[in-house]
């Protein structure tokens, strides 16, 4: 192999196959045709690219170029160093594997022959002067990718997260922000690792091969939880139970955890509660109380019964704590305005009134009635215009807490957004208080350990 592609020093250099088939192919200054496919050698852990595959036109015969004569290899281009063309005019032998044509858009099957995922596009590394295949990319990011809109999934990120933190202060932005999250998550990446894929056959004949790519019962014990628990969620009810009964109990514990509540509640229900206690006795109180969390009542209560005394204990005290009601936490110590105020006016008086305030990052907006009328942050009252009153500069969509909100309720919105504090509203936007992130964040975390 060449100085280009070693210059790298050992350092890995990642490509996906979507993005160089069909670059162009040099010989010294002659462009001799398009990089068509890869040979590679499947060596069940890891898979090699031993031969690159030229297309050329004309009616010319195809070049099979082994990666030692690979001079150079970017997303411009290919160069090769060949002694002479002739050579190399050969067809792939019998029983070769294609890598494009043998693995693109093939599926990824469960242990039961099942449909999981398609595969989209092939991550490919050089490490050590070598082209390794090093997973299989399932996600829908690879599928835009493939088809020349990789910016526009990019933009989609980009975009979800933008308006996302904006969404942090107004409940209009809100439904928009986890629209935007939920396709930012399906075009997220997802690659496979190859160690997790079956052995290609040994021998395949003509290019039409049906290859299909299958996750082995043996390979589950090395999958991360967090892979496996997204293997989990794309299988239907029975394929997941079944797969998941395969997991030791350890694994399944670490795994369970991962998966979406959703998901969560209908494989616990349909799991022997003796299972379920076993893989609930490994987990650490907090994590148990959350699982147990999206379960009815007396379904949960059963499990308790089953867990030891000492374990079971510290869990109920948790779910019934995620229930106590909210307002119990929130304070009265805040800062309220007038809408007819100015910014300068508010930063005159800032000072002073935020003595012995609990909550002094945000400024309240209220009519006489101490109705809720907006919210503004700190930082945007030391940006506002000094003679802009406060109802040009507040928030006017604040998401907020109801009385009957529990101390779950407002974690779960903590852990989402971010807030540092929370107001507690009653039906007339009447503000009742307000809850600091410390008062229920840190309380969950020393309660959940």
């Amino acid at each position: 192999m060449n100085n280009a592609v070693a210059n790298a020093n050992d350092l890995e250099q990642v490509y996906f196959l979507s993005e160089i088939v069909g670059i162009k192919v040099f010989w010294g200054d002659r462009k001799i045709g398009k990089l068509q496919d890869f040979l590679i050698a499947d060596k069940d852990k890891i898979a090699e690219v031993t031969h690159f595959y030229v297309a050329r036109p004309f009616g010319d015969p195809s070049l099979l170029i082994p990666w030692e004569k690979i001079q150079s290899l970017s997303f411009k281009g290919v160069l090769v160093d060949i002694e002479e063309l002739k050579k190399y005019e050969t067809p792939p032998p019998e029983g070769a594997i294609l890598l494009k044509d043998y693995i693109l858009d093939k599926k990824v099957l469960d242990i039961e022959g099942r449909e999981v995922e398609m595969v989209y596009d092939v991550r490919m590394v050089v490490r050590n002067q070598r082209f390794y295949i090093s997973g299989v990319d399932l996600s829908r990011y690879g599928f835009l990718r493939r088809i020349g809109l990789k910016w526009f999934a990019n933009f989609i990120h980009g975009l979800a997260f933008s308006i996302g933190a904006r969404s942090l202060y107004s409940e209009r932005l809100k439904g928009f922000a986890n629209f935007l999250y939920g396709v930012a998550n399906k075009v997220k990446d997802r690659t496979l690792p190859w160690t997790y894929i079956q052995p290609l056959p040994e021998q395949i004949s003509g290019f039409k091969g049906d290859v299909k790519l299958k996750i082995l019962k043996e390979k589950l014990a090395d999958m991360p939880p967090v892979d496996l628990a997204d293997i989990l969620e794309e299988l239907d009810h029975d394929q997941r139970v079944t797969l998941f009964d395969q997991l030791d109990p350890e694994h399944a514990s670490n795994t369970l955890e991962e998966i979406d509540p959703n998901v969560q509640r209908a494989l616990v229900s349909s799991l022997k509660k003796e299972k379920v206690a076993l893989l609930i006795n490994d987990m650490t109180s907090g994590q148990a109380a959350d699982i147990l969390s999206v379960l009815p009542w007396s379904e949960a209560n059963a499990i308790l019964k089953l867990l030891k005394p000492r374990h079971a204990a510290k869990v109920n005290a948790i779910l019934e704590r995620q229930d106590e009601k909210i307002l119990n936490y929130a304070t009265l110590d805040i800062l309220k305005f007038p809408p007819d105020k100015t910014t300068a006016q508010a930063l005159d008086e800032y000072q002073k009134v935020a003595k012995g305030k609990n909550v002094i990052m945000y400024l309240y907006v209220v009519d006489e009635q101490d109705r809720m009328l907006g919210i503004i942050d700190l930082k945007q009252l030391l940006l506002a215009e000094d003679n802009a009153p406060l109802k040009d500069v507040m928030i006017d969509q604040v998401i907020s807490l109801s009385p009957e909100s529990t101390l779950k309720e407002a974690s779960a919105i903590f852990a989402r957004y971010g807030f540092r504090a929370l107001p507690v509203v009653d039906e007339q936007r009447k503000i009742l208080g307000v809850v600091p992130y410390r008062d229920v964040m840190n309380l969950k975390h020393r309660f959940l350990e």
